[in-house]
């Protein structure tokens, strides 16, 4: 029979407060358990006693080969009764593919929209030394006749 250290919910609407339970895996979260192993208030600060464990029987099914979850991982970490490795996810932080997308298309519109912008200011400038140079080849041909 797999056996997990796991949360079940107690407590009010809005006012969580979890059992830290040996279960069967195949019971539901709030369903019937093996042994109670803690709890945990998120309600009380943080600076405060919010998690209690009984590490004496937390060890004993640790043992046995119960699998904690990742939040009771947390708590056994900093209780020091089990080590919860370091996670790396670079990819956290990046957004959705919609997103990029949309990312890429903004900058596509602002690099054509520049340059657009410095097409302009060179015809603008070609306009500007043209009629000079235009008018030379014009005096010189007047010269000639």
């Amino acid at each position: 029979m797999p056996v997990k250290i796991r949360l079940a919910r107690a407590g009010s609407k809005k006012r969580p407060y979890y059992h830290i339970v040996a279960a069967d895996t195949r019971t539901p979260r709030d369903g019937r358990f093996i042994e109670q192993l803690g709890a945990w208030n998120p309600m009380l600060p943080k600076d405060g006693q919010r998690v209690t464990l009984n590490e004496e029987r937390i060890k004993y099914w640790l043992s046995e080969g119960a699998q904690p979850t990742d939040r009771v991982l947390r708590f056994l970490d900093q209780a020091g009764i089990a080590s919860r490795p370091e996670r790396n996810n670079p990819k956290k932080a990046q957004p959705g593919k919609k997103a990029q997308e949309r990312e890429a298309e903004r900058k596509q519109r602002e690099a054509d929209a520049k340059e657009a912008e410095e097409k302009a200011k060179a015809e603008a400038e070609e306009a500007k030394n043209a009629p000079a140079e235009d008018a030379a080849p014009a005096e010189e041909e007047a010269k000639a006749e």
